[in-house]
């Protein structure tokens, strides 16, 4: 049986570094309010002027395949994960394949949030495995500064979300190397965490132009305690689900690398399943909650810096709105 594996990991963060500091000037909270409730010191935010979706996955996706070995005209599919695309339609699947100078490839988008890179994963790894391509570029991007609400009204979220790209480059192999991946989700608290416009559900007189410049129209809701209950339990699930569909426990993972929702949750799941300080990657504390992108920097990184290695077991494990959940395993 053919299976797939990662070859080659890249990611892009913006230049500018928004500091707790720098929110407290133009909204009501602290460096302390911040840090207690989420764990983040900073953040990056893109320069509107020059930076899109596309063009920073693009760079994502550059450094991923120079690490592969790779050129862009290698790449047979991307699949793209954001929720927020450059365009309502199309997808930013397509710009990317533009931005990377392609033709006629397949470019498939993906919107399940923060656990969408995995949702991405798990695509790209069926298509591998049923032998249809042989390279396949997955990506994770997005930004989200310049939709969230910058007063004291938009706090608890404007303190969290943050703009970044992540890609991944995965080809077949003769060895598992994607083990496997479970995915999951429940509409019935879709509503605990979304953006409800711009949406196509309500009359045209609902979506005239007072409204839409209306930054109320465009706002993140989200039930902080509701989402912390569920993720706390939907992460250890979801991590419990693929070892154990893969016969191994908590003491096979070399390295645990979580959705950045917040550093709490990620705190209280090592707590729970008695993982070690080094066996869980963090870097929320830099790079704030960058939803789809989260996992592929985090997993850039910690390649990078040597803590993924040959034959490591790497869980990648995610929650997010929708309420969606996934999980991932992978021999590397």
């Amino acid at each position: 049986m053919q299976h797939s594996k990662i070859v080659g990991l890249g990611h892009h963060v913006p230049e500018k570094v928004i500091t707790n500091a720098y929110l407290s000037s133009i909204m009501d909270t602290s460096n302390e309010w911040i840090m207690e409730r989420t764990g983040i010191s900073e953040r990056r935010w893109v320069d509107p002027a020059k930076d899109t979706v596309a063009n920073m996955a693009a760079k994502a996706s550059r450094i991923a395949l120079e690490r592969a070995g790779l050129k862009e005209k290698d790449i047979e599919f991307i699949v793209f994960a954001t929720i927020t695309p450059d365009y309502f339609f199309p997808g930013s699947g397509v710009l990317l394949q533009r931005e990377l100078g392609l033709e006629s490839i397949g470019a498939l988008d993906i919107r399940n949030a923060c656990s969408g890179f995995i949702y991405a994963l798990s695509v790209a790894d069926q298509f591998i495995k049923s032998g249809m391509y042989k390279t396949i570029l997955v990506v994770g991007a997005e930004i989200q500064s310049t939709a969230i609400d910058l007063s004291t009204r938009g706090r608890n979220t404007a303190v969290i979300f943050a703009d970044g790209a992540g890609a991944a480059i995965l080809q077949p192999s003769d060895k598992p190397g994607i083990l496997s991946t479970h995915l999951h989700s429940d509409g019935r608290f879709a509503e605990e965490l979304y953006v409800r416009d711009p949406g196509s559900s309500r009359p045209r007189e609902e979506r005239q132009p007072e409204q839409i410049l209306d930054t109320t129209h465009y706002k993140v809701v989200m039930n902080g305690n509701q989402v912390f209950k569920h993720a706390v339990v939907r992460f250890m699930e979801v991590i419990k689900e693929a070892l154990a569909a893969n016969h191994m426990t908590k003491e096979d993972i070399s390295l645990l690398v979580p959705h950045q929702a917040n550093l709490r949750i990620s705190q209280y799941i090592q707590e729970k399943m008695e993982l070690s300080p080094e066996k869980v990657y963090n870097n929320i504390m830099r790079y704030g909650n960058t939803t789809a992108a989260s996992i592929p920097i985090a997993m850039s990184e910690a390649w990078a810096e040597g803590k993924i290695k040959e034959n490591d077991v790497i869980c990648l494990a995610a929650f997010g709105s929708g309420f969606t959940w996934a999980s991932a395993l992978i021999r590397w």
